[in-house]
C-alpha cells in the first residue's frame, strides 16, 4: 500500500433537504417521556354448560335448515305469551305464524294462555295439512326450556306426530 495514495474526501454541496453544514442532521425520532401502558386481558371462551341459550341456538341453526316441504318449527316463549312459526330457510319465508295473543285463539269466553297455547298447536296442525306438510325438519325452541305453555303446545303437536324425536 505504499504506492497507493488515499483519496481525499470529496466535497459535497449541501441543500435544504439534507441540512446545511451548520445544522446537524437529526434522523432519530423525538422521544416522548409520557408512556401509556395498557394491560392485556385474555378472555377465555365460556363453559358450554353455562353459555347463554342464544349462543347455543345460533350454533344449532347452522345445522338445521327448513325447506318448503319440511320446514323448521321455531317457537318462542316469553314471560306471558307463546309465538310459533314455520320457516322455510331456503327461500327465507315464513309459512305460518301464530301466537297466543291472537283473538281467535283466545276464544269468546277468555281462555288462559295454556289453553290458548294448546289451540295454537291445533291451528298449526291445520295449517300444515293445508300446506301439505307431513313433517318438520327441526323443532327450534330458541334455547329455552319448556314451561307449561310450551308443554301444552308440544302435546297438541305430538298427537299428530310432528315432533321429531
Amino acid at each position: 500500500m505504499a504506492g497507493r495514495s488515499v483519496p481525499s474526501a470529496l466535497p459535497f454541496k449541501t441543500c435544504d433537504v439534507f441540512g446545511s453544514p451548520l445544522k446537524p442532521l437529526n434522523f432519530l425520532p423525538i422521544q416522548n417521556r409520557n408512556f401509556q401502558t395498557k394491560t392485556l386481558v385474555a378472555k377465555r371462551r365460556a363453559n358450554t354448560r353455562t353459555e347463554s341459550a342464544k349462543i347455543r341456538n345460533r350454533r344449532t341453526l347452522k345445522k338445521f335448515n327448513g325447506t318448503r316441504t319440511k320446514p323448521r318449527l321455531s317457537v318462542f316463549c316469553s314471560t306471558k305469551q307463546l309465538y310459533a312459526m314455520l320457516v322455510d330457510d331456503q327461500s327465507k319465508k315464513c309459512l305460518f305464524y301464530g301466537s297466543t295473543l291472537q283473538k281467535p285463539l283466545r276464544g269468546d269466553p277468555p281462555r288462559s294462555t295454556i289453553e290458548a297455547a294448546e289451540c295454537l298447536g291445533e291451528e298449526l296442525i291445520k295449517a300444515c295439512m293445508d300446506l301439505k306438510i307431513n313433517e318438520i325438519s327441526s323443532y327450534d325452541r330458541n334455547g329455552f326450556a319448556g314451561g307449561e305453555r310450551m308443554q301444552a303446545f308440544e302435546i297438541a303437536i305430538s298427537r299428530h306426530g310432528f315432533l321429531p324425536r
